[in-house]
């Protein structure tokens, strides 16, 4: 398996991945047109054709046995330049009465852009028969989480101080938001799928223009759709705790459709970014292989940036010891440069 820059005839197999991903998934909408569009401008973002501001790193999972799109990620360069970002920020209104002797704290949900000029890490989806521990499909998952990070440490120029990521909301077994059903319906004259489906493409100006611009008091919520505030889908709790083992936390910030948590952190403090290191590439027939790959390699060059595991740690000499099938996945040779992370 292998991380690669998504290329312009991969638009069947993303469109495929979108179809899989369902409701809720709103960065990966299944419109032909617009997936063609997202490809284009991740092709000219990293053949850096595009300003810095508006740039978007599309990335594939490749299973080399038969050439198929097993999954993706995406890393946006800053949000809310083109479009805006929102979000609900949770906060708290303390209302209290000398005479009567009371004190009560009510939580409340603004209506913020704060995260715009933020990056983003997005978009990760493993298609069903890729998850798992067993056998090939080896952490999939974390393969695709991790590789954002070494590209953002060897390209550390090109992104911004902050970094979020979206975590889908929680959706009952017939597939609706109580979170939406308690709140978003009542301000928006359609159903939660043509929301999502809006969102996805880019139409969010509505979202400002109909939300309320005052705090809105939990209180009046549905209990189910209260419990909802800042959880995730079942589907994302491992793709939450990868995140949160990398640095990225909950600061109160909530998607305004079904109220899933967006976690951040300095870019920096980033574990998989402070703690990577390049080292110098050594191609050998005689190259030992550990029972359990637990370091990531990634190539230094944008335009052919692939990240896969390798079956061994690097030298004392900072030197990388690869095998010839380790070497040709990665497309590198004796003398080159990789980024490496223990994970």
């Amino acid at each position: 398996m292998r991380i690669r820059p998504i290329a312009r005839d991969d638009l069947d197999g993303l469109q495929a991945l979108a179809q899989q991903a369902g409701v809720g998934f709103t960065s990966l909408p299944d419109n032909r047109e617009f997936l063609a569009g997202k490809i284009e401008a991740a092709a000219r973002a990293f053949e850096e054709r595009t300003p810095v501001d508006d740039r978007l790193y599309f990335f594939v999972l490749e299973d080399e046995d038969n050439n198929e799109l097993a999954g993706c990620c995406a890393i946006e360069g800053q949000v809310g330049r083109e479009v805006p970002f929102y979000n609900y920020r949770l906060g708290t209104l303390a209302h209290s009465s000398i005479q009567l002797d009371l004190h009560r704290t009510i939580d409340t949900l603004f209506l913020s852009s704060d995260h715009t000029g933020d990056a983003e890490v997005c978009s990760l989806f493993v298609r069903p028969e890729y998850r798992g521990e067993a056998n090939k499909h080896l952490r999939n998952g974390a393969l695709l989480s991790k590789a954002r990070w070494l590209f953002i440490a060897q390209f550390r120029d090109r992104f911004p101080d902050k970094v979020l990521a979206e975590m889908r909301g929680v959706f009952d077994e017939n597939n609706v938001s109580p979170f939406w059903e308690s709140l978003g319906k009542h301000f928006f004259p359609m159903d939660f799928n043509e929301a999502d489906r809006l969102t996805g493409l880019g139409q969010k100006s509505f979202i400002g223009e109909l939300m309320p611009k005052f705090p809105i008091y939990t209180t009046f919520m549905a209990e189910e759709a209260r419990a909802c505030i800042g959880q995730v889908h079942r589907h994302t709790r491992p793709a939450l705790e990868m995140l949160k083992k990398e640095g990225l936390r909950w600061e109160g910030y909530i998607d305004i459709f079904d109220g899933g948590p967006t976690v951040e952190a300095y870019v920096d403090d980033v574990r998989a970014i402070r703690n990577s290191r390049l080292c110098q590439v050594e191609i050998s027939t005689r190259a030992a292989q550990e029972s359990v790959s637990r370091w990531l390699a990634a190539t230094s060059n944008m335009l052919s940036f692939t990240a896969s595991w390798i079956g061994r740690a690097p030298t004392h000499d900072n030197t990388i010891v690869l095998s010839e099938q380790e070497a040709n996945r990665l497309g590198v040779t004796t003398g080159d440069q990789v980024r490496l992370l223990e994970t």
